[in-house]
């Protein structure tokens, strides 16, 4: 005979599902406050570039600037598209303070790199990134394009796989050299 719900039964109930519905949502709030703490700690900090022309230069260094760090390849039609508007954005912002670096892929022979850096005049830092160290501490970049523009804080504030939008980019950058 199936037990009858009472008004104490139908109390224990529902307290019963209240408190699963507390444990699953400090659950969800200690998930969020964890996945928060990894997000803001910040590894890339400590990735430090080196140049085609043997120059290093260590990230966190650049704390207080914004940074556009993009990931490409001689080869990458898409990157090759992209070079004018990185140029561009170079020549405005710089100035103001933005830094640019361009990682070639560890796959790219260095001598395609700096002959076309050298070709194109490019006014920014180009970076070779042999033992993919780098794409490592990206997040293991495997395509090119691959842009992320880091704030003064030193914090993601952009991340495109794929051809970036320029609109975006330079909404960006303005927003971060006023603050």
């Amino acid at each position: 005979m199936p037990e009858q719900f009472s008004s104490s039964n139908l109390k224990s109930w529902f307290r019963s599902v209240r408190l699963i519905f507390l444990a699953f949502a400090l659950l969800v709030l200690i998930a969020f406050s964890i996945a928060k703490l990894n997000w803001t700690t910040n590894p890339i900090s400590e990735v430090t570039f080196t140049t085609i022309t043997g120059k290093k230069i260590p990230l966190k260094d650049l704390k207080g600037k914004p940074v556009i760090v993009t990931f490409w390849a001689t080869d990458c039609p898409e990157c090759l598209k992209e070079i004018p508007i990185l140029i561009d954005l170079y020549k405005k912002y710089h100035t103001k303070g933005l830094e640019i670096i361009a990682i070639a892929m560890h796959y790219d022979p260095p001598n395609h790199v700096i002959n076309l850096s050298e070709a194109l005049k490019l006014p920014y830092h180009v970076a070779l990134d042999l033992t993919r160290e780098t794409a490592t501490a990206f997040g293991n970049i495997e395509l090119t394009p691959s842009t992320f523009l880091i704030g003064p804080d030193s914090l993601i504030n952009v991340k495109r796989v794929g051809a970036f939008d320029p609109v975006e980019i330079k909404t960006r950058i303005e927003i971060l050299l006023k603050g």
